[in-house]
């Protein structure tokens, strides 16, 4: 398990150890690689409404990342491997892996499926790319025959862990009780490892899109609306009705944009909504309205959450009304993050080099429209009230 950080123990390491395999967790965090070496185990915490319920996740140590030799030795030998590091973190984990890897043919060791647990589109494309940058030609072939990058949507919501949740504990990870993990069923070199908790799917793209568009671009909109009206947590957010209308109907105009592009059934999608718009009223998680609402730029760029799901919307016939609402608070925390003047010209700019939106396309219109009532200090309710009217001019999208 590459990455011990929040859901390489709190996520993936615990799914793991649960169906019996002997967990390695490779970190360059030394206390908790120590930790993990000496304990052989660490607590996890299911946090809920209702209370809590602890599980000791056993049979598991580490090594440190920054030990060639002893990070590519357990890539080299272990039946399966994964990745949670982050996005930024992936180029330098690399050299290890093909150390391992090397290490691995020589040996004549069996196929190798890595689990790439990142929240990035194309995950599977972007380390293919960084690791065959330092491979030769005929180790690229083998590598295409013997190793399969399997794509994971990470639905968990797993928060920053502060000193409370520990608890006492440093290796304490605390959150939702949700495990299931969706993977690329096509992506696996030979046998596909029977795993509680791990569903297989093809084609896998629906449950990138569903994560990003539905999940994520979801749980933005709540912060960034949560954020306009100074609420702190995403559980004080959604409890806000004002925001949970437009954070359900944006989470609804990208279920129905998924379902006719993917033609999977509605019904299951709008399922799939109702159980995270309780998962997010989870107070004990103390996810912060900051946190979820962070790094704006990436979650306004152009395939991602808001203007991804808002594209993919309009394609498919259907007006993100409430897409839209999302994306323009969005634009607000970019702007005031950047320290920039709370003006149209400034709010177009954004949408034209973060968005890559032309500035006379109907989304842009439509975002600097709610943009321009936000700058002027409407309300919520004045917000939800004219996404209601937009939408409601657009019968297409019901019939």
């Amino acid at each position: 398990m590459y990455g011990g950080g929040n859901i390489g123990r709190g996520f993936i390491g615990a799914l793991m150890s649960g169906a019996g395999y002997e967990v390695t967790f490779i970190d360059v965090a030394e206390p908790v690689v120590k930790e993990l070496q000496e304990k052989r185990c660490y607590p996890l915490r299911f946090v809920s409404n209702e209370g809590h319920e602890d599980l000791l996740v056993r049979n598991v140590t580490a090594v440190n990342g920054n030990d060639t030799e002893a990070a590519s030795d357990v890539i080299a030998r272990c039946a399966l491997m994964a990745t949670a590091v982050g996005a930024r973190i992936l180029k330098f984990i690399v050299p290890n892996i093909v150390a391992g890897l090397r290490k691995r043919w020589a040996a004549g060791g069996a196929p190798l499926n890595i689990i790439i647990c990142e929240n990035l589109n194309d995950a599977n494309k972007v380390v293919e790319r960084m690791i065959k940058e330092q491979l030769t030609p005929e180790e690229c072939v083998r590598f295409d025959a013997e190793v399969g990058l399997v794509e994971a949507s990470i639905g968990r919501m797993v928060p920053v862990q502060t000193d409370e949740m520990k608890d006492g504990e440093p290796l304490r990870v605390c959150v939702e009780k949700y495990g299931f993990l969706p993977v690329d069923k096509a992506a696996f070199k030979g046998s596909v490892p029977e795993i509680p908790g791990m569903v297989p799917f093809e084609p896998f793209d629906f449950f990138v899109k569903r994560k990003l568009f539905i999940h994520n671009m979801g749980h933005a909109t709540t912060a960034f609306l949560g954020g306009l009206k100074g609420v702190e947590y995403i559980f004080e957010a959604i409890d806000d009705p004002e925001i949970r209308t437009v954070a359900q109907n944006a989470m609804l105009e990208s279920a129905l944009a998924l379902s006719r592009h993917y033609h999977v059934d509605l019904a299951g999608i709008q399922l799939h909504i109702t159980d995270l718009l309780g998962r997010f009223t989870n107070a004990a998680l103390k996810d912060t309205c900051a946190r979820v609402g962070g790094d704006p730029a990436r979650k306004l760029s152009p395939a991602d959450r808001l203007i991804g799901s808002a594209t993919l919307a309009l394609e498919e016939g259907i007006t993100p009304a409430y897409i839209a609402v999302g994306a323009a608070a969005g634009v607000k925390r970019y702007l005031d993050e950047a320290g920039r003047p709370q003006l149209r010209e400034e709010a177009m700019e954004v949408l034209s080099t973060v968005s890559a939106l032309e500035p006379d396309s109907p989304l842009a219109e439509m975002i600097l429209r709610y943009y321009e009532m936000i700058a002027d200090g409407c309300s919520l309710k004045d917000l939800r009230r004219k996404a209601d009217d937009l939408k409601s001019a657009s019968l297409k999208d019901i019939i």
